[in-house]
């Protein structure tokens, strides 16, 4: 077997699209000490060498699930002209915490559980069961396509609760934080 030299493991972390510090927290070491393997000041020990090379294997793994392999379809969804108490009835019935809304298949928003109980709270005396999604709605999940790496679009999840999968214009999956979570048992 082979070690890897300073100028190989630098190589395969660009290649992978790692930072030093995306490497460091996931082999567990921290990023002074990456830098200074990388530029050769310091010779690791053979466990710190293994804990960076598992850390690009699971990184590599990652890559190589693609988002259809994850998705939800086809994707439950609600309309512009949908009653918000409509949607709370979807949500329930379905166990969701957030829907996207489609017009004539075409992502223009979305609403989330925390939308509907902030609009309660704004609106004590006022009904807000007959409003209609697009006087309520917040902006579209993002798109991808379904040949993206999971990784990519577990950065996408960071800032927001699902991301919607389109091909040839259409919407043909959904994906959330939670399946991104499950995606961790499975390993």
């Amino acid at each position: 077997m082979q070690l890897p030299t300073p100028e190989g493991l630098k190589k395969r972390r660009n290649e992978l699209g790692l930072t030093q510090s995306d490497l460091a927290k996931r082999a567990g070491v921290s990023q002074p000490l990456i830098a200074r393997i990388e530029s050769g000041d310091v010779d690791p020990r053979l466990s710190t060498v293994r804990k960076i090379l598992d850390a690009f294997e699971e990184v590599e793994k990652e890559q190589q699930i693609i988002i259809i392999d994850l998705m939800h379809s086809p994707v439950i969804h609600v309309s512009p002209g949908d009653s918000v108490e409509e949607v709370v009835n979807l949500m329930q019935k379905h166990g969701f915490s957030q829907v996207p809304v489609l017009d004539k298949g075409i992502p223009v928003g979305s609403v989330s559980e925390d939308m509907i109980v902030k609009l309660m709270a704004e609106n004590k005396k006022k009904s807000i069961s007959q409003l209609k999604v697009s006087e309520i709605m917040g902006e579209a999940f993002p798109t991808v396509s379904p040949g993206i790496s999971i990784s990519v679009v577990s950065h996408m999840l960071e800032g927001n609760p699902a991301v919607l999968v389109v091909e040839k214009g259409a919407v043909i999956g959904v994906v959330t934080k939670h399946d991104v979570m499950t995606l961790l048992q499975g390993q």
